[in-house]
């Protein structure tokens, strides 16, 4: 099949959040995405195996969405088979009293893939401009500044530069950037809501919190909106998945992290010719013990 999530939901100038797909209208069918998965897991696998042998670069995967998205299903349907020892998953709470004491970008940057390695961010350094841009009380707790007020335009163009030098700073060090809004339907999250509510084993799912902020759909939406536009760039891109049939946004985020694997260029480490001839001494060794 001649398929190329990447191309199609990459976002490149700007976007409209409210214009975006949030179900799959493609010819893939859902058995068709299993097969497609199961596959890409594979070759998931041998690139992850790679970039750790290779040992030069990182790869740094920014999931962000609306609750019931799907951020912690398509986590572990895409990376349950890579080896544990090269993926490392952040998942991104409120700041503790300690992470407040710093600025808000320190709890992410000590979270950052080594090198070699794929880190995976649920939730992440975007919540300074989305749930506190909705809830910008919230930016109280870093003790900086005064009230309210004091959070205008002024002061979120100066955390969308911060986000993008950061950016911009980890690309030019090795670290690779894609970023994934899952977006999933009001309609759909309503179904998948009371899914945790009427299926006793997801009820640990359920917050009530969760019904408070769906009454704020339309202020995250353009909050989300004015985060990706500010930010995605050739360096960083963001990548709007279409999240209402989780089967398809998984095969589209495998597929995009696999493109941005390929297009790392990496290799096998070479030996130095002396290190080669000690392999074949050892080989020879062996073979005539």
């Amino acid at each position: 099949m001649d398929l190329d999530f990447s191309h199609d939901y990459i976002v490149k100038g700007k976007i409209e959040i409210g214009k975006a797909d949030t179900e799959y209208k493609g010819k893939l069918t859902k058995s068709d995405g299993k097969e497609l998965l199961a596959n890409e897991k594979s070759k998931l696998y041998e690139l992850q195996e790679k970039l750790y042998a290779d040992g030069s670069q990182s790869l740094l995967v920014v999931l962000q969405a609306m609750d019931a998205a799907g951020k912690d299903s398509l986590i572990e349907h895409v990376f349950g088979g890579v080896n544990p020892q090269g993926c490392e998953v952040h998942s991104f709470k409120s700041p503790s009293s300690k992470e407040y004491s710093h600025d808000f970008l320190w709890r992410h940057y000590i979270a950052l893939p080594e090198k070699g390695k794929i880190g995976i961010f649920n939730r992440s350094h975007y919540e300074s401009v989305l749930v506190c841009k909705v809830h910008p009380e919230y930016n109280l707790n870093e003790k900086v500044w005064n009230t309210v007020s004091d959070f205008d335009e002024k002061f979120w163009e100066e955390r969308y530069e911060s986000i993008r030098n950061f950016e911009k700073h980890l690309t030019q060090n090795g670290t690779k950037i894609i970023k994934i809004f899952l977006n999933v339907s009001k309609k759909e999250q309503k179904k998948r809501f009371l899914d945790r509510i009427n299926e006793p084993e997801k009820n640990w799912k359920f917050a009530m919190g969760d019904i408070e902020e769906r009454k704020l759909w339309d202020e995250y939406m353009e909050a989300y909106e004015r985060a990706i536009n500010e930010t995605s760039k050739d360096h960083a891109p963001w990548f709007v998945i279409p999240a209402d049939d989780k089967w398809f946004a998984r095969v589209a985020a495998i597929q995009i992290i696999i493109d941005a694997l390929e297009n790392m260029n990496l290799k096998f480490p070479k030996l130095a010719k002396e290190e080669q001839q000690k392999l074949d001494d050892a080989e020879s060794q062996l073979e005539n013990e």
